[in-house]
């Protein structure tokens, strides 16, 4: 094969090079041309097309992004916010905890399982590369239909992959959602999160610096499998006619990840490190890049060395590749050795592939002809930026003008008895067990809190009790009917989650998911959820710390819903002070704190009992939140509540039946004066969370609420064991329903479908 050298490339200017094959627009090689003042060498032009796709880059999103830094809260918390592999904040007795979420989406349409697996193993390395042990994942979720036949294609692939990677890699998994909607179909969403933690001095950054220090390639060796992977899938839509690309899915191993992370975490206890970054969407091209752009000079690579699993592998190909468990370390000339010896110990391949140099240029070799000369920030960072066009759909008025609020609702109590029935039994509020129970939630023993609570809670430190929780909300309707309020309503549910088990929010990362930026509608729906979140985290004072974004999101013409997802992350003094779910104690007393209205746009009740979607999303008060996630941050702590559940997704009524059902506990519950009982139970208003007192703690439960001005309502008793059939969940004057037969609608509709 005839290599395109730099110097045969700016001899030979007119030759045709497949640039748009590549996925780069005209304009974009242009660019690239005249940065280089000559046409790109054929590896030159691969690095490119991958780093300045629309994952790697963001060049649709970026212009909107930069608002997370301009608006961000003050904050003693954070260490390290956006730019690196994931955020780190301090939460106290010199640990610090760094999180991220990042999106797998199209590869685990196409690939479910090993989709889905290489989702965890690329955001758990992005958490090794920060200087972190990984101790905890979570994995939102978004599918089509759940009866649909491609559900049942694309779902069991998923769950297997996320628990077969993390379970072998001895990670929880803590927490998430499953959501199932028909604007997923072909589109599923799986984001995945993972939570590190380590000592403020262990804090490692993706930088280059440091003539003569060595570049150390380790861990797997590198395949044809994943070549222009996400970089690639996650920057076009697919077409209607189904999977293909299968050979674009990255492949993982999750042993060779364990032996991966426990090899770095050694190399970090010894300081042999100067920089450090993981190789995942866009590979070696990335990690090259980015490292030299963040450091002081050049570098020069041998791409020969790099050890191969593919010995017909081509330069081109070998830039590209996303094969998994990788890792790019900077390392001084007299610790390589010591280095090596580590990866030997831990059955770790590893090669010295480069050096920093001197100069300015990231130059790459192959077999002693130089490939690749470029400025490394012009590939890494310093992409095409769109100000992609953007305009409030024709449709949006219509669609807020289709008021939910005016749906039939149930004539009488039997209907309304019915409905609850309905409501709990339906896909997106039956219980996800069938799902989770394939996920290992408490290996290592540090778990205090999983599915189903509120949010996911480890033990850092297991002298003092210190613990972090971390919850993940998003709602695809909410957004729809109003994009700025939605993003602000997925904030404001998670910062609730994690309150309402007794953690203090701190910081948020996000993944946003939407269809083609080609779209203006869609771009507007993306400038509006953008601005609403940035709003938001300035009110809440809860900095972002990096994220994804996820485009390209549909098939053909139909995109998903726009679908934020915020992951709030909080820490807690003492884990044993933690506050559940479950209603574990008969004759508490339950309290509906925050204020009930008529919201029903984007409810539960309006899409499971009538199909609809139109109306506005409930109104989010975010001064209220704050008031609410103190008053349940306080109880915890000082022992005034025994259980706190946030109402979110179907109202009062789902949040009651699943503390019961969590604790094997009945409730008798009353229609507080100013409310009719359908409002009561199915109202989906934000600010709101039910809580179980204690009656010795009631008097100064409730004075801490009145002095601080949140509603707080007493509307029943925790009432009846399940174990003896005595419990029931019952609304005095309408209807009364066993626990058991709650359970049975409750958990046998997943199963039923997935079976």
């Amino acid at each position: 094969m005839t290599l395109d050298t730099v110097k045969h490339a700016a001899g030979t200017p007119d030759v045709s090079q497949p640039w748009k094959e590549l996925g780069l627009k005209e304009d974009e090689y242009a660019r690239i041309r005249e940065i280089l003042g000559r046409r790109p060498t054929g590896a030159e032009l691969a690095m490119y097309s991958v780093m300045w796709s629309e994952h790697c880059s963001y060049k649709s999103s970026k212009v909107h992004l930069k608002q997370f830094g301009e608006k961000a809260p003050e904050s003693d918390a954070l260490l390290v916010g956006i730019g690196e592999n994931a955020g780190v904040v301090d939460v106290g007795q010199g640990y610090a905890v760094t999180f991220k979420v990042e999106s797998h989406n199209h590869p685990s349409y196409i690939e479910p399982y090993q989709g889905a697996a290489t989702g965890v193993g690329g955001i758990v390395r992005d958490i090794l590369a920060m200087g972190a042990r990984p101790v905890a994942v979570m994995d939102p979720l978004r599918f089509g239909a759940a009866d649909h036949p491609d559900t049942k294609r694309v779902l069991p692939g998923v769950v297997a992959g996320i628990g077969g990677y993390g379970n072998c890699l001895g990670l929880p998994n803590i927490g998430g959602e499953v959501v199932f909607d028909s604007c997923y179909q072909g589109n599923p969403l799986v984001n995945a999160l993972c939570v590190g933690v380590m000592k403020h001095e262990d804090i490692h950054l993706a930088k280059a610096s440091g003539t003569g220090n060595k570049v150390i390639l380790y861990g797997a060796r590198t395949g044809g499998d994943g070549i222009g992977g996400v970089s690639v899938l996650a920057s076009e839509t697919f077409d209607s006619t189904g999977p293909s690309r299968r050979p674009a899915v990255q492949v993982g191993d999750p042993f060779q990840e364990k032996l991966l992370i426990e090899c770095t975490l050694e190399i970090f206890r010894e300081n042999l490190v100067d920089g450090i970054q993981d190789l995942g969407g866009a590979g070696l091209s990335c990690a090259t890049s980015e490292l030299a752009s963040a450091g002081s000079g050049g570098m020069r690579v041998e791409l020969d060395r790099v050890h191969l699993r593919d010995a017909t592998l081509s330069p081109e190909e070998i830039l590209m590749s996303e094969s998994q468990e990788r890792m790019c370390a900077i390392v001084e000339p007299g610790k390589v050795d010591r280095f090596l010896e580590i990866c030997e110990k831990w059955d770790v391949i590893a090669t010295v592939i480069g050096e920093v140099t001197e100069g300015s240029q990231l130059e790459i070799f192959w077999h002693g002809e130089q490939i690749v000369d470029v400025p490394p920030r012009t590939v890494a960072h310093e992409g095409p930026v769109y100000h992609r066009p953007y305009e409030r759909p024709s449709w949006q008025d219509a669609l807020q003008a289709d008021d939910a609020n005016k749906l039939a609702r149930p004539a009488n109590s039997d209907e309304l008895r019915a409905q609850v029935l309905k409501l709990v039994a339906s896909p997106n509020q039956a219980s996800k067990s069938w799902i989770t129970d394939q996920y290992d939630r408490f290996v290592q023993g540090n778990t205090i809190l999983a599915q189903p609570e509120d949010s996911g809670m480890v033990r850092i430190d297991e002298e003092t009790n210190l613990g972090v929780a971390v919850a993940t909300d998003g709602n695809g309707r909410y957004a729809k009917l109003d994009p700025y309020a939605g993003a602000q309503l997925a904030l404001a549910e998670s910062y609730r989650n994690v309150a309402a088990s007794g953690a203090k929010p701190l910081a948020i990362s996000n993944c946003l998911n939407f269809g083609s930026p080609e779209d203006p509608a869609v771009m507007w729906q993306f400038a509006e959820a953008t601005r609403g979140l940035a709003d938001g985290c300035l009110e809440l004072g809860t900095p972002v710390t990096g994220g994804n974004v996820s485009l390209y999101n549909q098939t053909g013409e139909t995109a998903i819903h726009p679908t934020p997802v915020v992951a709030v992350l909080g820490v807690i003094d003492d884990v044993t002070r933690r506050t559940p779910v479950a209603f574990a104690e008969e004759g508490q007393l339950i309290y509906l704190l925050g204020e009930t209205r008529e919201e029903f746009g984007g409810s539960a009740w309006s899409q499971v009992v009538h199909d609809h979607l139109g109306g506005l999303p409930p109104v989010v008060d975010l001064e209220r939140e704050k008031l609410l996630g103190e008053i349940l941050i306080a109880g915890s702590r000082d022992g005034m509540i025994d259980a706190a559940h946030d109402l979110s997704d179907g109202g009062l009524i789902q949040a009651v039946t699943e503390s019961c059902l969590r604790g094997g506990k009945g409730a008798r519950l009353v229609v507080p004066d100013g409310l009719d009982a359908f409002t009561f139970l199915f109202s989906e208003s934000a600010g709101r969370a039910v809580v179980a007192v204690p009656r010795s703690e009631e008097l100064r439960f409730t004075d801490m609420c009145g002095a601080r001005g949140l509603p707080a309502t007493r509307i029943g008793v925790v009432d009846g064991t399940e174990s003896d059939s005595t419990a029931v969940v019952e609304l005095q004057g309408e209807f009364s329903l066993q626990l058991s037969e709650l359970r049975e609608a409750h958990e046998a509709t997943i199963p039923g479908l997935l079976a």
